[in-house]
């Protein structure tokens, strides 16, 4: 007789815990965890310690693969699959939720009305209970939308907006000749001669200010549709050329001409080149289409009302004051007409979904609002949201970092959320580094107690209170005690960037001085216009006045440029800024190539120190042949990956290591060369703080690894591959980059939110980084939610008061104690940090 527990044996001695059995995912060590259900757990240790692996990759994981075995192999197609974790048993698992950090969608169609139902809503509202005008006969909903063919403009087909272009864009300079390259639109290089030249032939004056051709002459060049061949003769002035079509003589070659605005828009639709379309669409602008009028929605769909607004009117309106607007229709009313049922149903359902928005403190954004314009933060919230009402029972969410992005005033009601879910019978995980998150758990599970390899193991799980008497822990010693000491005194600004006039998103006419020579914290709630006025304005005219070409962002699928109002200058100190350095968190590479090694420029010197081995000089090799990109030394088989991605039908694809190198990446013969018994592969594969011993006695590269390991990253590997980095960890990257650059003042630092994803030991660490730049010459401007910076800091920018339309004005501003007693919703939160 078999006497092994069954199934169902095991689930009558459910104990109410998830037990996790042999997790060796990423750097987990073998680990076995018991972890209650029915409760908010937070698992918590510093940067790179492992809580995602256990989270994320282990326990969501399984409860996916789990679920994905019950539906068809065709329907698992459908779903973004997780790998298959490395544990041995996780009993007691229910259904997994994941609500991870990513950025909005890359389609602008898709919006906070899109991706919380909402807008669903609300298409049914005005098909089913909506003010029709006399004669019109009822919608379906799916008239409402504007991503449907049967809603959507036939002029723009539902975008809203057209593309074109004028002669004041395609001709910035009239006062330069078409030689001198008036028309910017055109290529400037051969075939912007090619274009000048084949005017020559046609007649036209080259040589003349473009403002003093004739209208017609301006238009046909620019905007005709004609394409006429005609010969070519390089090299020649128009009087050479006229004498040459006189005498027939052999051009150079035949030439087809293009208008500017042909050139313009052709490039623009068909090029494959990212480079050409952003040259293109400089030249470019977008306007509201003339039959829709940026609503994107046919004209039958706009004449239908509910109180007294279209459809495209109420999707523009704030959260906030949508749900004041439609909270009496969904009130009990006497009249008992189907018309005013469907109204009260549709509205009960609306106004207790907008309940949950507004107080998670997303009452400032609209309907309309495109995902790609939210923060990562914004977007979570959002889905966070769906979840509280979407009433489901006995489900595991999983969420990694919630309070990142968000206001201390903001984090309180993400708490409220997290218990509402709570209370309704789910299990809440959650990955984070915040204090006030982690008080507020039931249950602590710790990870640890360092990074990378030094981490990976469970030190404690169990109630708050009982992790202070892990020595081990990296937690307890910050719930326990103060943070980082504050400066007895402040640093005084040397001088100010005078901002004047700033109009942007919900910024109106702000004026405001941004100091230099210090260290700046620019605070509000999610929405005050923070982002809008550093991340933006001062960025792009710093940028601007400098010179510099800011790297667009690849995810952003609108190349070109839109159509709100923008204004503001900056009126003084921009002299006293030589640099400008932006410190953001997009990735430092879309591929396995791009790693810490590459970026940073490690890896050069690294490949010069091979190739400076006597083995090397013997075999002619030289630093080339130590990389991996370059098909001399890599392995053949993989060309340097790595990896080879091996295509399962209806399962997840598996990258396995190349069968050839073993995943070294390398050919044998280059494997060969060593530097202290270590090939090239084998320092790739090296973390930071490993690196730094093997390589203490080379000069540069030791004070190169050093800054990286002080950014709170000595646990990376060196080849660690750059789609596998948080985007906190991008962020750190980048500003060890710039540490490692020789400090010569006078350069302007912008950081939105660099502790997203730190643990507050790497937030001490960081503070410590800035103040150096600082006190080296610079002057370092934060987007700062964390109270740690922000009570360091020499000065604050408190914007607000509240979020969208209620934001946007300078609350307070001066030193943190002038900030903590001037009101607004920072100063008690920043009050209580200023006296631990």
């Amino acid at each position: 007789m078999d006497d092994r527990p069954r199934q169902s044996d095991s689930l009558m001695q459910d104990d109410g815990f998830v037990h996790v059995r042999g997790a060796r995912e990423h750097n987990l060590k073998n680990i076995d965890v018991r972890i209650p259900r029915n409760a908010l757990v937070v698992f918590t240790g510093v940067s790179g310690s492992g809580k995602s692996s256990l989270a994320f990759g282990t326990i969501y994981a399984e409860a996916q693969r789990r679920y994905l075995e019950s539906v068809s192999p065709y329907a698992r197609r459908l779903f973004h699959q997780m790998q298959i974790p490395e544990v041995d048993d996780i009993e007691g698992l229910p259904p997994a939720v994941a609500l991870q950090q990513q950025r909005g969608a890359p389609t602008t169609r898709s919006s906070v009305g899109s991706v919380t139902t909402i807008s669903n809503l609300l298409r049914m509202l005005y098909s089913r209970a909506g003010d029709y005008p006399r004669g019109q006969q009822t919608l379906y909903a799916e008239s409402f939308s504007p991503n449907t063919p049967e809603g959507a403009c036939p002029t723009c087909h539902g975008i809203g907006r057209m593309l074109d272009v004028t002669e004041k864009s395609m001709v910035p300079d009239d006062t330069k000749t078409i030689r001198e390259r008036a028309i910017a639109a055109w290529p400037s290089a051969w075939q912007g001669q090619n274009l000048r030249d084949i005017l020559t032939t046609l007649g036209y004056d080259v040589d003349r200010p473009w403002r003093e051709l004739p209208r017609k002459e301006r238009d046909w060049i620019l905007f005709t549709e004609e394409q006429p061949t005609v010969p070519v003769y390089a090299g020649y002035n128009a009087a050479e050329v006229r004498r040459a079509l006189r005498r027939k003589e052999e051009p150079s070659y035949q030439g087809t001409f293009t208008g500017a605005k042909r050139y313009v828009m052709q490039t623009y639709a068909k090029s494959e080149s990212a480079m050409m379309k952003r040259r293109v669409a400089q030249f470019m602008i977008t306007q509201d289409c003339p039959t829709c009028h940026g609503t994107r929605l046919k004209p039958e769909a706009l004449k239908v009302k509910f109180a007294g607004l279209n459809i495209a009117e109420m999707s523009h309106l704030p959260l906030k004051q949508l749900h004041e607007l439609i909270k009496p229709f969904a009130r009990t009313s006497t009249d008992k007409s189907e018309k005013t049922v469907v109204a009260r149903r549709i509205c009960e359902d609306l106004s207790a979904r907008l309940a949950v928005m507004l107080d998670l403190g997303l009452g400032y954004l609209a309907c309309e609002r495109s995902t790609p314009t939210l923060s990562p933060g914004e977007l979570q919230r959002l889905r966070l949201a769906t979840q509280v009402r979407s009433n489901l029972f006995g489900v595991v969410y999983v969420l990694d970092e919630p309070s990142a992005g968000l206001h201390p005033a903001d984090t309180e009601a993400l708490l409220r959320a997290l218990d509402r879910l709570k209370r309704a019978g789910n299990s809440i995980f959650v990955v984070e580094h915040e204090i006030e998150v982690i008080r507020h758990a039931d249950w602590l599970v710790d990870v640890g107690p360092d990074a990378g390899d030094g981490g990976g193991l469970v030190l404690y799980s169990g109630p708050p209170e009982g992790l202070g008497d892990i020595a081990q822990s990296r937690t307890a010693h910050y719930l326990a005690h103060p943070r980082k000491k504050l400066p007895t005194v402040r640093r005084e600004p040397k001088a100010h960037l005078k901002l004047r006039g700033v109009t942007r998103n919900n910024l109106r006419s702000l004026d405001v001085d941004i100091p230099l020579g210090v260290l700046a914290s620019i605070t509000g709630v999610s929405g005050s216009g923070k982002s809008s006025l550093i991340s933006q304005f001062l960025v792009d005219t710093v940028a601007g006045h400098l010179g510099h070409t800011l790297a667009p962002d690849a995810d952003d699928d609108s190349l070109a440029p839109t159509i709100e109002t923008l204004g503001g200058k900056i009126v003084a100190g921009l002299d006293l800024v030589d640099r400008l350095v932006v410190v953001d968190q997009k990735p430092i590479g879309r591929t396995p190539r791009s790693n810490l090694a590459t970026y940073t420029g490690l890896f050069d010197h690294v490949r010069k120190l091979f190739a400076a081995t006597s083995q090397a000089r013997s075999r002619r090799y030289d630093a080339g042949r130590f990389s991996f990109n370059v098909a001399k030394g890599r392995c053949s088989t993989c060309e340097g990956e790595g990896f080879v991605c091996v295509e399962l039908l209806f399962l997840p694809s598996v990258y396995a290591p190349c069968p050839t190198c073993k995943g070294a990446r390398y050919n044998d013969k280059t494997l060969e060369v060593k530097i202290d018994g270590n090939s090239i592969a084998d320092v790739l594969a090296m973390r930071v703080d490993e690196a730094l011993a093997f390589f203490r006695d080379d000069a540069t590269l030791n004070r190169s690894l050093s800054v990286v390991r002080e950014v709170g990253l000595g646990y990376i590997r060196l080849g660690q591959s750059a789609t596998e980095l948080s985007g906190g960890e991008a962020q750190r990257i980048k500003l060890a980059t710039e540490l490692m650059r020789p400090q010569r003042g006078h350069t302007l630092y912008v950081l939105d939110e660099p502790t997203t994803g730190l643990h507050p030991r790497d937030v001490e660490r960081l503070i410590a980084q800035l103040d150096r730049i600082v006190d080296a010459g610079n002057s370092v401007v934060v987007v700062e939610h964390d109270m740690d910076v922000v009570s360091y800091s020499d000065w604050i920018i408190d914007l607000g008061p509240g979020a969208g339309d209620e934001g946007g004005h300078i609350v307070a501003a001066g030193t943190p104690d002038q900030v903590s007693a001037g009101g607004g919703k920072t100063a008690r939160y920043l009050a209580r940090r200023l006296k631990q």
